[in-house]
């Protein structure tokens, strides 16, 4: 089968989507499994160079028409996977009326949320989930959406299946201790963010807890990693506690170096009018690091997060339990190892990419759920 993804973030773009589509095509399988017969060949159409998508255009996403349909007849695609209802999953709804070739939609949250805002766009995002031929969501709460949205017959065609992780972690632990130095850290209880500084990721909750947390730990220093346009908000939300660090944006290496030295990961996410976490990779990282996480009760937090097993789930606007959650976590160092390592062990088993990228395979193939891979690969 040629199969193509259709999508406007693709590596080197950063971010949860694209890393998401990244994983799916370098690790897609390139053998056929035994009821399928043939290997794959997956392509690949992006907007990386504006192809997609001329802005200066009345109708911004009318090159994506003719792209796709060009693409479709050069490589004699069989499939399409399309990474964005709107306006993507447009383009792909008209063409194959003509190509007649069948398409899967991803869902990732925020994109469905933002379709049915206006009555024009949820006509089209119902059309274009209607004649899909699978709708797979990146978790149950925008599964949950989904079925709301659409009609009963429909409900059978929408899967979840998770982001995943790479088990093979690397930390450098000679840049760890640096840190720890540098920030003056040795002896603290470390709570860590990290991730785009806008409103509903939590992090001005967390910084109004401080004031709380600290008459119960008062060695406990809040390190803040990320860029955004909410950084000066949050700095004025911070003035005057000194236990406040903002680095701003940090590199990979150094991200997962944090990870390792902090003692507590805290993401309190919340929906802002259809403005949710549509996952939180971040919670499985921190996870894999061997961390407990601290996760607002909202969106599609609950998948990567399981409460009171990987980490602690709060109400994402009650300050006073955000800073219980904190303080527990923070006197309590045999349930932070506890919770670590479960939230490792579960990472491990339950996300990683192999298994994610085996269950779309089963579904664009509709091969039965966990049906074993050859060639050594792992099911789903």
């Amino acid at each position: 089968m040629n199969l193509l993804l259709f999508t406007l973030e693709c590596p080197p773009f950063k971010g949860g989507v694209a890393n998401y589509y990244g994983n799916l095509v370098g690790r897609w399988p390139t053998y056929a499994k035994a009821s399928v017969g043939k290997s794959d060949e997956i392509f690949v159409l992006h907007n990386n160079e504006g192809q997609l998508i001329k802005k200066w255009l009345p109708i911004k996403w009318l090159p994506a028409i003719w792209q796709l349909y060009i693409k479709i007849k050069k490589e004699k695609i069989d499939h399409i996977i399309v990474g964005h209802i709107l306006p993507l999953g447009t383009a792909v709804y008209f063409v194959s009326k003509i190509t007649r070739t069948p398409y899967t939609v991803f869902l990732h949250g925020m994109d469905l949320a933002y379709a049915q805002k206006l009555p024009r766009k949820s006509k089209l995002a119902y059309k274009i989930l209607a004649k899909a031929e699978n709708i797979i969501c990146v978790n149950n709460y925008t599964a949950d959406l989904t079925r709301k949205f659409l009609k009963e017959n429909q409900y059978e065609k929408i899967k979840v299946v998770h982001p995943g992780i790479d088990p093979e972690l690397e930390i450098d632990n000679q840049l760890t201790e640096e840190l720890r130095f540098k920030h003056n850290l040795t002896n603290k209880i470390v709570l860590f963010s990290v991730g785009r500084l806008v409103k509903r990721k939590g992090v001005d909750n967390v910084i109004k807890a401080m004031p709380e947390i600290l008459k119960s730990a008062p060695n406990l220093y809040y390190i803040i990693a990320g860029d955004g346009p909410d950084k000066i908000y949050l700095k004025e939300l911070a003035r005057g506690i000194n236990n406040v660090i903002f680095l701003g944006e940090v590199a990979d290496k150094e991200k997962w170096a944090w990870l390792s030295l902090c003692d507590i990961f805290i993401m309190p996410a919340r929906n802002i009018d259809g403005d949710f976490e549509g996952f939180g990779i971040v919670y499985l990282e921190a996870n894999l690091a061997g961390k407990p996480v601290i996760a607002g009760d909202s969106g599609g937090t609950k998948d990567a997060v399981q409460g009171a097993y990987s980490g602690i789930l709060v109400d994402p606007e009650n300050i006073s339990r955000i800073a219980g959650a904190v303080i527990g976590l923070a006197q309590d160092a045999k349930l932070r190892i506890k919770l670590g390592e479960q939230g490792r062990e579960r990472a491990i088993n339950e996300f990683n990419w192999e298994k994610q990228i085996d269950k779309i395979y089963n579904v664009i193939h509709r091969l039965p759920e966990r049906l074993p891979a050859q060639a050594g690969s792992e099911g789903s």
